[in-house]
């Protein structure tokens, strides 16, 4: 079995290396840049134009649709602000550095033009032959617009070549994604089996899309103003704690986005070129700019005018992204969880020893610490080589079985990535007869010559994947809050994404197979969130594999669509922006939130 996984990690791995080479951000990054200045920089007119929109005050009852705006917004917001969020921005940081923050940014400022393009072509091109499920998406525009131009066929196939790259992506990053990291953070605070998060995941999630879009439009249109209200909120009290050191840190962030990042602590450093791929990925893959995914959710809105809804779209990225991502950032540094030091301090009765093996170096053989150590019961150990050991101070948290660490080292090879000859060696927590608890460090190393430790003062580190690093980040501020807050927002974020992620792959279902293919559906994306908790994934590059396949494939489906096409999008905003400006759209008073949720 791990054998099986190993290879299947491998081939994945292979795909995203093909399909996420750095021509690749470039050119999306490009296409963003290029609808941006063809717009006239149309994320003015989302930030101002489209918050009136969302608030109901051009709104009217008899224009076609299932959803008002703000439903449409909220079910598109609960598919991005997610784990992404907490848990994405986590593994940028973990893996990038600081730098990548700024990529991130600049990701969510292109992105908002991404959305407002490809939006715009989907309610173009939808179909509302049926009021209460209106349909639409790149598919949607691509078979359409080829017709068009008498390409039927051709407009088919890439509809169904989008579709699958749809359903890959609502599978992984929509769904196993979101319940691998509740699973995670639950066992975490709980000791809760992570199967079981699963199977409450799968039977919540089930029992909202079996409703369709209105129902998950009204689950939204509460759920998601809720959740985001209850993470910032919290963020912003951390954020006060540690208000001196903002304007630091983003002096980091911006200084680490053109230039490397030394290793400190738990880091172990990361180039330029790194912060920028990490950003840009997990930015990509937390606001879904240029996915094509979001039109699906905003091609049900009620309206006449597709504009309209596109202008709309494009404040996701700016809430996504430039609010959430940034909060949870910011968290992040200030607290320095993301450099943390060791979790104690370390004694050990000689020189730590490695032996070489097939795969690589590894450190020597293990033994139990001397139960005659004075030692206090508020102390665990980590077994190092033959009579070698760490005595670790708690941390306000007891160890559990089954935690991880890891310590770092120097080889003889230079990771061109992170720009450092430094690695990690992972282990596991396991419990000892005698109490406590020992840590077993069995990953290899390769390295020409034997690794060295970068002094005798061994340092320890808790290992924090994915949102759970975020958590630890809230600790630090306020010890066992963020346990608990996470652990909240992680359900909420989860589920609120699972939903609206379920009905885009819906819709690629109905339009390769017709409604028949629904409810098999719906059963299969159901069974994968009990799947994705069992252990199979165990660590952030593992996650990482699968989210970054799903996001990339819809990359290459999508953005080659809106170039196609682009030019039709970008004649209608005009068009709109003309009238806009002329007076021809008189808006009205405007609503409250739950007024509008409850049409």
């Amino acid at each position: 079995m791990d054998n099986f996984l190993d290879n299947m990690n491998g081939a994945i791995g292979a795909i995203n290396d093909v399909i996420w080479a750095d021509w690749v951000l470039y050119v999306v990054l490009g296409v963003g840049v290029l609808f941006t200045i063809w717009s006239g920089f149309c994320q003015f007119r989302a930030i101002t134009h489209g918050v009136g929109v969302t608030a109901g005050r051009y709104d009217e009852k008899d224009d076609p649709g299932a959803i008002n705006h703000f439903q449409a917004l909220s079910a598109a917001l609960s598919a991005t602000v997610g784990l992404g969020n907490i848990g994405g921005v986590a593994v940028a940081i973990a893996l990038g550095g600081p730098g990548a923050v700024f990529w991130m940014w600049v990701v969510g400022l292109a992105g908002m033009a991404l959305k407002t393009t490809s939006v715009t072509l989907s309610m173009l091109y939808r179909d509302v032959s049926d009021p209460d499920n209106p349909k639409g998406g790149p598919m949607y525009v691509a078979q359409k617009a080829f017709a068009s131009w008498g390409l039927a066929p051709l407009g088919t196939a890439v509809g169904v070549i989008f579709c699958i790259t749809l359903l890959i992506s609502a599978i992984t990053g929509g769904n196993m994604f979101q319940a691998w990291n509740v699973g995670q953070i639950t066992k975490m605070a709980f000791d809760v089996p992570t199967q079981a998060v699963g199977i409450v995941l799968a039977l919540v999630v089930g029992a909202v899309i079996i409703g369709g879009i209105k129902r998950i439009g009204n689950v939204a249109g509460v759920l998601v103003p809720f959740m985001c209200i209850l993470y910032i909120a919290a963020g912003v009290l951390v954020l006060i704690m540690n208000i001196g050191a903002i304007p630091s840190m983003f002096k980091l962030i911006i200084t680490n986005a053109f230039n490397p990042t030394e290793a400190a602590g738990a880091f172990i450093g990361g180039t330029a070129g790194y912060a920028f791929l990490w950003g840009m990925k997990r930015a990509l893959f937390s606001s879904e700019a240029g996915q094509g995914s979001s039109p699906i959710a905003h091609s049900a809105a009620k309206t006449k005018e597709p504009v309209r809804e596109a202008v709309v779209a494009g404040l996701e990225p700016f809430i996504d992204t430039i609010i959430v991502c940034t909060l949870t950032a910011l968290v992040i540094l200030s607290t320095g969880a993301w450099d943390r030091e060791g979790v104690g301090e370390t004694t050990f009765a000689g020189t730590p020893s490695f032996t070489q093996g097939d795969e690589g170096w590894h450190l020597g053989s293990f033994g139990d610490p001397d139960p005659s150590d004075n030692l206090s019961t508020e102390t665990w150990f980590v077994g190092l080589p033959s009579k070698h050991k760490v005595a670790m101070e708690t941390t306000g948290k007891n160890w559990a079985n089954e935690d991880t660490v890891f310590i770092v080292v120097e080889t003889s090879k230079l990771d061109e990535k992170t720009g450092t000859k430094l690695t990690k060696i992972s282990g596991n927590v396991e419990p000892l007869e005698s109490g406590g608890f020992v840590a077993i460090f069995d990953s290899p190393v390769e390295s020409e010559t034997a690794p060295t430790f970068m002094s005798e003062d061994i340092q320890v580190y808790k290992d924090y994947p994915g949102a759970t690093l975020t958590a630890h980040a809230f600790d630090r501020a306020i010890p066992g809050f963020g346990t608990w807050l996470v652990l909240i927002a992680s359900w909420l974020f989860a589920i609120s994404t699972m939903i609206s992620w379920s009905y885009y792959g819906e819709q690629g279902m109905v339009f390769m197979l017709g409604k028949r293919s629904v409810l098999p559906y719906k059963l299969f994306y159901c069974i994968m969130i009990i799947v994705s908790t069992l252990p199979i994934i165990g660590s952030d590059k593992e996650l990482d594999n699968l989210t970054t396949l799903g996001t990339g494939v819809m990359l290459w489906a999508n953005i080659p669509i809106m170039l196609i096409f682009g030019g039709i999008a970008m004649k209608a905003y005009h068009d709109y922006g003309r009238r806009l400006r002329s007076g021809e759209f008189k808006p009205h008073a405007s609503r409250s939130f739950n007024d509008m949720s409850e049409e």
